[in-house]
């Protein structure tokens, strides 16, 4: 299965982060399908491939609860937004 996730590059305490493709099951440091925009935490600068987005999605690839909750931000995809925190019991 295939899921489009954030992979963390840069160093610790200003971490930049891809949006990749990617197999399920695969690390996160590992290799990836295709590179599909960066995401800088710090400055806030957000570059998305909107179109290779859209194509992957067409094409069965999930979207973490992280990154489906910045493409609804980004305005790429429309819906209601994830809950990513685990409920304290």
């Amino acid at each position: 299965m295939l899921v489009i996730r954030l992979q963390k590059v840069g160093k610790i305490h200003t971490a930049t982060f891809r949006v990749v493709v990617t197999q399920k099951t695969a690390a996160a440091k590992r290799k990836y399908l295709e590179l599909l925009g960066n995401l800088n935490r710090k400055s806030k600068a957000v570059s998305l491939n909107k179109e290779r987005i859209l194509y992957w999605i067409s094409k069965g690839a999930k979207p973490s609860d992280t990154l489906h909750n910045l493409l609804i931000s980004q305005k790429v995809i429309s819906g209601a937004k994830i809950s990513v925190h685990k409920k304290a019991v």
